[in-house]
C-alpha cells in the first residue's frame, strides 16, 4: 500500500489546479479521476459554449486562447489536457475512488484498482455525476436520458425536453435546428433569467413563433413507450413522444461525502461543513474544493470563482507541516 502526502479526488479543472499548486510547492501528490481528464467537461454536450470568457476559466495563470471570447467544450478539453500533459501531472485516470476512511491521522483510500494511504485528502468531485430525477412512472425507460450529447440523434423525432436551464435550452434549440419536433416542459411560468443572455432571446422567439412548443407551469406525470403525460393548469395532456431529455440539473454525491464523515447541513441545501479560510472540513486535513462546496446550490461555485481554492488549501497544508 503506497503512502502519498496529498491525494486529490477528482481530475476536473479545480482538481488539476490543486495538483499544479502541490507540485509547485514540492509536495508529493496524486490526482485520482474516475474517467478521462476533466471527465465532467468531456461529458458536456458536444457543441456547448461556456457562459464564462476564456480568461475566467484559466488556472495557475496559464493563458487560455479561444477563437471566441466564450470558449466551447472542445477548446476547454484541449486547454486542460495540455496543462496536464505539459506539466506532467501525477494523475491516475479511469480509477474510481470507492471509500475514504480516516484512522488516526492517516486516510485510507480504496479505489477500484488499488489502495493508498494519505496524510491529506482534497475532494474536488464536482456535481455532474448524479442527475436530479423527476420521479415519475416510466423514467427508467430507455427513451429517457438525463444527459444530452449530440442533436443529430434526435433528428425527425418527437422530443420532449424537461427543464429550462441552460442545458435544457441549448438542447431544445440544437435539436429543433437538426429537425426534431421539440416540446419543452417547464415548471416555472417563463424561461429563467439564468439562461445565457445571448441564448434566452432565441428560445423565447422560437417559442413565440411556434417552432418549439412549450408548456409552462407544467410537470411530467408519466412517461409511456410512445407517449408522455403532462400535468398543466388546464389539465392532463397526452403527447406522442419518441424521446425524453430530462435535463433538470445534477447534484454532488452526498452519500460519498457522508461515508467519509463530512458533516452536511440539516436542511434541503445539504451544505458541507468547511472552514472558508482554509477549505478544511470537520475532519482535520480533509479539504473540499470547487463546486461541491455549494451542496445543492450548484450555481454558487464555478471554475472562475473556485480557482482560488487550490492556493487556499495548499497554503493550509504547508502551514500544518511547520
Amino acid at each position: 500500500m503506497k503512502h502519498i502526502d496529498v491525494i486529490i479526488i477528482g481530475g476536473g479543472p479545480i482538481g488539476i489546479a490543486c495538483g499544479l499548486e502541490a507540485k509547485k510547492n514540492g509536495i508529493e501528490y496524486l490526482i485520482i479521476e474516475k474517467g478521462p481528464i476533466v471527465n465532467s467537461l468531456f461529458n458536456y454536450p458536444i457543441n456547448m459554449q461556456f457562459f464564462s470568457s476564456s480568461e475566467k476559466l484559466e488556472i495557475d495563470d496559464i493563458p487560455f486562447i479561444s477563437k471566441e471570447a466564450k470558449p466551447k467544450r472542445n477548446e476547454a478539453l484541449e486547454y486542460y489536457r495540455r496543462i496536464v500533459t505539459s506539466n506532467d501531472l501525477n494523475i491516475n485516470l479511469f480509477e474510481k475512488v470507492i471509500t475514504v476512511q480516516k484512522r488516526g491521522d492517516i486516510f485510507h483510500i480504496e479505489t477500484e484498482k488499488q489502495k493508498y494511504t494519505a496524510s491529506h485528502v482534497i475532494v474536488a468531485t464536482g456535481f455532474y455525476d448524479l442527475p436530479n430525477t423527476i420521479n415519475v412512472p416510466g423514467e427508467n425507460l430507455s427513451k429517457v436520458s438525463h444527459y444530452y450529447k449530440d442533436p443529430h440523434f434526435y433528428a425527425k423525432q418527437k422530443l420532449v425536453v424537461v427543464g429550462a436551464s441552460n442545458s435544457a435550452v441549448d438542447a431544445a434549440l440544437e435539436c429543433y435546428r437538426k429537425g426534431a419536433e421539440v416540446t419543452m416542459i417547464v415548471r416555472s411560468p417563463a424561461i429563467g433569467n439564468r439562461v445565457k443572455y445571448w441564448v434566452r432571446p432565441d428560445i423565447i422567439n422560437r417559442i413565440e413563433e411556434g417552432s418549439i412548443k412549450a408548456y409552462f407551469n407544467a410537470e411530467v406525470k408519466e412517461i409511456l413507450p410512445n407517449q408522455i403525460i403532462i400535468k398543466t393548469p388546464e389539465g392532463d395532456i397526452s403527447l406522442e413522444n419518441d424521446y425524453v431529455l430530462a435535463l433538470t440539473g445534477y447534484k454532488p454525491n452526498f452519500d460519498f461525502l457522508k461515508s467519509i464523515g463530512i458533516q452536511l447541513s440539516d436542511d434541503e441545501k445539504l451544505y458541507p461543513q468547511y472552514n472558508e479560510d482554509t477549505m478544511e472540513t470537520n475532519l482535520k486535513n480533509l479539504y473540499l474544493a470547487g463546486v461541491i462546496c455549494g451542496g445543492m446550490d450548484t450555481h454558487i461555485w464555478f471554475i472562475e470563482n473556485s480557482r482560488i481554492h487550490a492556493k487556499t488549501i495548499l497554503k493550509s497544508i504547508l502551514k500544518s507541516k511547520k
